[in-house]
């Protein structure tokens, strides 16, 4: 996974089963975890990386540029992002950079937002609403 250091914008890799643990900037040494903003997923395989290994239950928000709703419920995401760092890993998967995985999941309508534990999906909800409503549906 791809972690940007939020001091000096440098981008460090981390393996998904460590997003859990403590991590520095390899350049600056600023503190890398618990994410406070949702991880954005370049591929496929950092997406099966990321859920099959996170020790952490993973909420995946599917969204695309063009889409209101998402834009709309970005910041919710970032809020949840920002209030249950250490406990969950917040991600965003573009459904036009990869329709494969939205697909493979069974996408239909977005922003919808999955919940995985252990590499399972362990919840579901679709539609702009707050964090607070989002964490509920989930039962995070």
């Amino acid at each position: 996974m791809i972690v940007d250091c939020p001091s000096c914008e440098r981008q460090n890799r981390l393996p998904a089963a460590r997003l859990g643990e403590k991590a520095r900037c390899a350049a600056c040494k600023a503190t890398l975890l618990p994410l406070t903003s949702p991880l954005r997923v370049a591929s496929r395989e950092d997406f099966e990386e990321l859920v099959s290994r996170a020790t952490l239950p993973v909420v995946v928000d599917f969204w695309a540029g063009w889409c209101g709703p998402c834009r709309a419920v970005a910041p919710e995401v970032e809020r949840l992002a920002r209030e249950r760092a250490g406990s969950v890993v917040v991600c965003k998967v573009d459904t036009e950079a990869l329709p494969d995985v939205a697909g493979s999941y069974g996408i239909r309508s977005i922003p919808t937002m999955l919940l995985f534990r252990a590499g399972r999906e362990a919840g579901r909800t679709s539609g702009a609403m707050p964090a607070s409503e989002i964490a509920a549906r989930l039962a995070i």
